[in-house]
């Protein structure tokens, strides 16, 4: 790995995105120079993806054009069909969902018949969620399930807490309440053997949702105290909207409690029962 490589990736983990894209411009420079394809594709890669991140959309789509161009070239399917993923996120993100679509389609062309599993689950994943931006929930469906599959054939946890969070999130908004149940219930273990609390954070706030729909206002409790402890713990911008819909539910179980302990009400001229 270059010098200006180590330092992209340095400023990338501190979250750092400005020198991170001033570092993987100079290691695509230095590739360039020293003429090392690998080398370049890796850092052509990785400059669009922090790009990507910045908001810097036409330099992420020529990134990612070069190293389609570079690895049809050297013959690797592998990179082909993850840089034609990217492509069709990127597109998706921008709402040319028809042009997304055939970038994807693409992907499958390239990635099927080399079982890349790890990169299927995530492509299937974003078509669901494609589907969904569509308003094509049944074929959203069945790409989460096949996201599913491909994810559990690699045993990639982050892929199955993040498919099943955002199943069960279509789910509900299906208005499905047990199978969303189960999807983020299935979710939120995942992100815990993970240890990944604000992802479980999240799945929490969608189960508060189904428990408040079922009436079931202490289940909903106890997934929203969980959310505020994380809120807090790392900051998060939900804390103030989960603190109002925590003490509103706060709130109603005072008053039904205070319902329950009150005298009963007699109707009016009620005799006893002989």
């Amino acid at each position: 790995m270059s010098h200006a490589s180590q330092r992209a990736r340095i400023h990338l983990h501190r979250g750092n995105l400005t020198q991170a894209h001033h570092w993987y411009k100079e290691a695509v420079q230095e590739a360039r120079n020293n003429e090392t394809g690998e080398a370049l594709t890796t850092a052509l890669g990785n400059l669009g993806n922090v790009c990507a991140q910045l908001g810097e959309y036409a330099e992420t789509e020529a990134c990612y054009h070069e190293v389609l161009t570079l690895q049809r070239r050297e013959h690797d399917p592998s990179i082909v069909g993850e840089t034609l993923v990217n492509l069709g996120n990127l597109k998706a993100d921008a709402g040319q969902f028809e042009t997304a679509k055939a970038y994807y389609l693409e992907a499958l062309d390239v990635l099927q018949p080399i079982e890349h599993h790890r990169a299927l689950g995530i492509l299937y994943n974003n078509l669901a969620l494609m589907e969904l931006a569509t308003k094509q929930p049944d074929a959203a469906i069945s790409h989460f399930q096949r996201a599913l599959e491909c994810h559990r054939m690699v045993g990639d946890e982050l892929g199955l807490a993040n498919t099943f969070s955002q199943f069960g999130k279509a789910l509900l908004s299906e208005g499905d309440l047990q199978q969303a149940e189960r999807c983020l219930n299935n979710a939120s273990e995942h992100f815990i053997k993970l240890g990944q609390e604000p992802g479980e954070a999240a799945v929490l706030r969608l189960l508060a949702d189904i428990y408040e729909t079922r009436g079931d206002h202490v289940s909903a409790l106890r997934c929203l105290e969980r959310a505020v402890q994380v809120d807090r713990r790392y900051h998060l911008p939900e804390i103030e909207n989960d603190q109002k819909r925590l003490a509103l539910l706060h709130a109603r179980g005072k008053e039904a409690r205070g319902l329950s302990t009150s005298p009963p009400v007699a109707f009016k001229n009620q005799k006893p029962v002989e």
